[in-house]
């Protein structure tokens, strides 16, 4: 085993996360949800993202649960998604009765193959959820032409990609709702948490009370009423100001931070498009019409056998390379709750063969280096210089 030991994620601070927490305990504010940080985040998000409303949660499970109530999920709707992508994206819309319907990924981005989605779509069908895999876009045209065909809502399931673009628009802002995570293995993050953010403005109202415990408060602290009261169904979906306060530190370096990660990624392309062009490994596709956020580099092995093999012999030599997704569909709840559109062969064989490197802030360049000629010493070629 190599000493030096590089980690596939690591937390990080950037500037004041600590001087802001202690603000906000001594602000002599409320430190529990929506206080005077949670309303600065959303200002940025909103500014940044160019959405309508954001709204802080404790997790991006949590934002994709508000949109499963906002597009009044009944017991049987269907919601189209892709089986390659994390639990929660399926799990938010089985909580409230909804079957999500698998279809098939693109063999290039991996993202939910958008000509297959017409095809899932009945007269149960509520709503598509697009995921935004390692930040690379989704074809968003395509799907929102589908979604006002069939009169769908579009929530994006934009865990990976804040500050990732398609078509000049950033992601999170072209569906009806979008969801971030703020998890510690993503770029921006606050340990946990995620934001809901919405693109119509009928459902604004709405989104306030569901995240207020089903009580239209906002009203009441606007002025807008004498008292508040329970009015729909909901939930305690809000993050403590402290956890906002760390979040909008590292909100303040949001393109620093970005810029970073797109740099480690670059890195690892430019070095290892040889042993792509030697047939020995894939590599990620960005579309020329999006803008990535190096949110995760990843490698697609020949085979399972050699993934395994390869993920092994990085961990052998200090470096935590690993998996990713087991598809849903595979899974035993995913066979009791779901729904699949024939055969998903293109989701069950990229994920066996996919394998994620460390990427995160602090990762040095001589970090990325020391890990390509890891992968050209298992294959027994030379790096060049």
């Amino acid at each position: 085993m190599n000493s030096k030991r590089i980690p596939f994620n690591k937390p990080f601070f950037i500037g004041k996360e600590l001087e802001y927490i202690y603000e906000a305990i001594h602000s002599n504010s409320n430190i529990s949800g929506n206080g005077p940080f949670t309303n600065k985040c959303h200002r940025w998000l909103e500014n940044n993202l160019d959405v309508k409303k954001a709204l802080l949660t404790h997790s991006c499970t949590g934002a994709l649960e508000m949109t499963a109530i906002l597009a009044d999920i009944q017991p049987g709707d269907e919601i189209i998604m892709p089986s390659f992508t994390f639990v929660s994206t399926a799990n938010a819309f089985v909580l409230r009765g909804g079957v999500p319907v698998f279809v098939d990924i693109r063999p290039d981005t991996l993202n939910i193959n958008e000509i297959k989605i017409e095809a899932a779509i009945t007269k149960k069908t509520k709503a598509i959820v697009p995921v935004h895999y390692a930040g690379i876009a989704c074809e968003m045209d395509t799907i929102m032409n589908i979604a006002k065909k069939y009169n769908l809502l579009v929530i994006e399931d934009a865990a990976h990609a804040i500050l990732s673009e398609y078509k000049g628009k950033r992601l999170g802002s072209i569906g009806h709702l979008g969801c971030l995570s703020f998890h510690e293995t993503k770029n921006i993050n606050s340990g946990e948490g995620g934001a809901l953010l919405i693109n119509d403005q009928r459902l604004i109202e709405r989104s306030e009370v569901i995240w207020e415990k089903g009580t239209d408060r906002q009203k009441y602290f606007r002025g807008e009423i004498d008292k508040y009261t329970w009015t729909d169904i909901g939930s305690s979906y809000l993050p403590s100001d402290i956890t906002a306060a760390f979040l909008y530190a590292q909100l303040l370096h949001a393109e620093e931070i970005t810029e970073k990660r797109v740099n480690n990624f670059q890195t690892y392309y430019n070095l290892l498009k040889p042993l792509e062009g030697d047939g020995l490994i894939q590599l990620p596709y960005i579309p020329n019409h999006c803008k990535h956020n190096g949110h995760l580099f990843y490698i697609i092995a020949k085979t399972h056998k050699e993934q395994q093999k390869l993920i092994k012999y990085l961990n052998q030599n200090g470096i935590s390379a690993i998996f990713h997704y087991i598809p849903l569909h595979s899974a035993s709840a995913g066979k009791k709750y779901a729904k699949i559109i024939r055969n998903l062969t293109i989701t069950e064989n990229f994920s066996s063969k996919l394998i994620r490197l460390p990427n995160y802030y602090e990762l040095t360049n001589e970090n990325c280096q020391y890990i390509v000629q890891k992968i050209y010493d298992y294959f027994n070629k030379k790096l060049k210089a």
